[in-house]
């Protein structure tokens, strides 16, 4: 129920608090693919996938404990399809990121959500944020796409379908289970579906330590918490809203890759991310005055 304090600024924590939660998911999923990017000549990408999946899946299914009675058909049907596109997305994307480099490889999946925000948005002003963003994603690759690897590229396109995939049944599994329960279930499901072919290409590489230690660190930045902050802000927030927030991963990625590798960031790159944020910040003030609109008066 609601209380009887100040309704806009209620409004306010509303619309933007499920904003942070992708922001956050963002900053963790970026970081960890930086981390898990010097893991692969220790295990491969195939390897590397496995772990993260893996480790992940543990973690969520121990904490969560999702209960496997009382579900219907559709809803184990919604929890498959997700995990199938969770385990398809990470592992076009880590086959992208070992033939291109880190920025261009974000830059390339991305244009998954942004395709998603076109076709789903019922607004014409989010196809302005989402036409922004584009040119700024475009930007940051620094119109060098035709020097890349071009499997890699491809890699790193269906990797951004299976993002937008990702997008729709993440929201669909969070409305037909409590809490993060349909999450556990379909990291379960891609974990199954990786295993063989980790084993077949890393073999027992995957049971050393530090290789399993620095999965473990790729499964929580990459996985558990950004996966959970996710479908946390899916409950609250539009899909074409959250798709164009997604923009900002190249913004991220480029940060990352500065901390971390050591990439040190060109000023069209710097305005490209100016763009992607501006496109991000827009679609964010639609949605908060979309929800005052929508508020009956008091």
């Amino acid at each position: 129920m609601p209380s009887g304090g100040p309704q806009p600024a209620a409004g306010r924590r509303g619309s933007l608090g499920p904003v942070g939660l992708v922001l956050a998911g963002g900053l963790s999923v970026q970081f960890g693919a930086a981390l898990a990017v010097g893991l692969m000549p220790r295990a491969g990408a195939l390897g590397v996938v496995t772990l993260r999946l893996a480790v992940a899946a543990v973690v969520m299914l121990l904490v969560c404990r999702p209960r496997l009675r009382g579900h219907s058909r559709a809803d184990w049907g919604t929890v498959v399809v997700f995990g199938i596109a969770m385990a398809a997305m990470n592992g076009l994307f880590y086959q992208a990121a070992a033939r291109i480099p880190l920025g261009p490889a974000v830059t390339l999946e991305v244009l998954g959500p942004l395709a998603l925000s076109v076709f789903a948005s019922r607004r014409a002003l989010n196809l302005v944020w989402a036409a922004l963003a584009l040119a700024g994603v475009f930007l940051l690759g620094g119109g060098g796409f035709d020097t890349l690897d071009p499997v890699g590229a491809a890699f790193a396109l269906a990797a951004g379908a299976m993002w937008a995939a990702y997008i729709m049944f993440s929201a669909r599994t969070g409305r037909r289970f409590p809490q993060a329960d349909g999450l556990a279930l379909a990291m379960g499901v891609g974990a199954l579906l990786f295993l063989p072919l980790g084993i077949a290409e890393s073999g027992t590489k995957l049971i050393e330590p530090a290789t399993l230690g620095l999965g473990a660190g790729v499964a929580l930045l990459s996985s558990v918490l950004p996966y959970t902050l996710e479908l946390l802000a899916l409950r609250r927030l539009p899909a074409p809203t959250f798709a164009i927030l997604m923009s900002l991963e190249p913004a991220i990625a480029a940060t990352a890759g500065f901390l971390i590798l050591d990439q040190a960031l060109t000023a069209t790159q710097s305005a490209a991310i100016a763009l992607v944020i501006a496109a991000s910040m827009g679609a964010v003030r639609t949605q908060v005055g979309r929800r005052r609109n929508a508020a009956p008066p008091q």
